[in-house]
């Protein structure tokens, strides 16, 4: 019945059907742009990349929970005033800047949809190993992970009631809760146990540490790849759509940083609000998508997700390289001053054992 409403409301149009750029096994065929179905090596290698993806993911969380101090945790529960910034952040800032780019762009109404439905999604686990190597706060940012996961319950229906109106029902989109828990268990527990780790044998937990922010460094680029490669579809779909998948992320780490510096909190939380804020859950996105719309449909906007998890991938480097610039900049800086002063003070000595006929006291000693 939804797929229904769905297909009277988004009128995409007829297929071409005796098309001959595109095989004859495929689903959807419009012109070079068509969709393949998954056929067995292609469903068996989906099966291995996932299992190996959540093995290394659950890792991931482990050795960044091992990074969590149980006290800073809890005090960021207690007072929730950086939560509180990044939940603005994340279901104020992204989705009515999705909407707003959405009518900028004046995109098709499906296209609209599943640009607020990334907007509208939790923040992604990516951001936390990102924010370990900006020197974010750890304790924030998983904190805000976990949040985020949780409110996305209620609001991701509140927030695509109040903005899709004007395109579709928000009925006939298709919320995953069963993925949305699955996401806070795969985080919650391996954080947890990181968390024990750390309290049981800190010189462990550094060890672990280093270990898994370079396996998490590889796994966020490798689930970018392993999207790539699975989806034996076109990538050739709306330049509209590629222009709002690199202009949506840059907006909401610059925005979530924005307002994380008004609301008055540190540089290194700052950083941590801005990662949480741009980078989306893109795997709940994708569900979501694939449950809510036809084939049909699909082949005007399937690939969004994609697109957004590799310029919110891109646009984090860049985050990463110009914090890495300026903080080795900052520790040359500070170096050369130590050194300046370390020889104002080695000149003022001598002029005082000068003064003094060379005669120095115990106390300059």
């Amino acid at each position: 019945m939804q797929t229904y409403l769905l297909s009277q409301q988004f009128n995409t149009g007829s297929l071409a059907e005796n098309s001959t750029a595109c095989p004859a096994n495929a689903t959807i065929c419009n012109g070079t742009s068509c969709v393949l179905p998954e056929d067995n090596f292609n469903e068996t290698l989906s099966i291995v990349l996932s299992t190996v993806l959540t093995i290394m993911l659950a890792l991931v969380m482990f050795s960044m929970g091992c990074n969590v101090e149980l006290k800073k945790f809890w005090g960021h529960i207690r007072r929730p005033w950086g939560i509180f910034v990044g939940f603005l952040c994340q279901f104020g800032i992204m989705p009515l800047t999705a909407f707003l780019l959405s009518l900028a762009f004046d995109v098709l109404p499906i296209q609209a949809v599943v640009v607020l439905i990334m907007g509208c999604c939790p923040g992604g686990t990516a951001s936390n190993v990102i924010a370990y190597w900006v020197d974010g706060d750890m304790d924030l940012s998983i904190s805000m992970t976990t949040c985020s996961t949780v409110f996305a319950m209620g609001m991701m229906p509140l927030c695509l009631f109040l903005y899709t109106k004007m395109w579709t029902d928000s009925n006939a989109i298709v919320l995953p809760y069963d993925s949305i828990g699955i996401s806070l268990v795969a985080l919650v527990i391996p954080v947890s146990f990181g968390m024990y780790v750390n309290h049981r044998w800190p010189s462990k937990a550094k060890i672990i540490l280093k270990i898994g922010s370079i396996v998490g460094a590889v796994l966020i680029v490798l689930i970018a790849v392993v999207g790539g490669i699975l989806y034996k579809g076109s990538w050739i779909i709306s330049p509209k759509l590629w222009i709002i998948g690199t202009i949506f992320p840059a907006a909401g780490y610059s925005l979530g940083f924005l307002l994380a510096r008004v609301a008055g909190l540190p540089w290194h939380r700052c950083r941590t609000v801005s990662l949480e804020t741009g980078m989306q859950n893109t795997q709940l996105c994708s569900t979501i998508v694939q449950l809510s719309f036809t084939p049909e449909q699909l082949e005007l906007m399937f690939t969004f997700p994609l697109i957004y998890s590799i310029f919110q991938l891109f646009f984090a480097l860049l985050i990463l390289a110009g914090y890495r610039v300026y903080r080795r900049h900052q520790v040359r800086t500070k170096t050369d001053v130590e050194k300046t002063e370390e020889k104002e003070d080695s000149k003022s000595m001598s002029s005082h054992v000068k003064i003094n006929g060379g005669f120095v006291s115990n106390e300059t000693k």
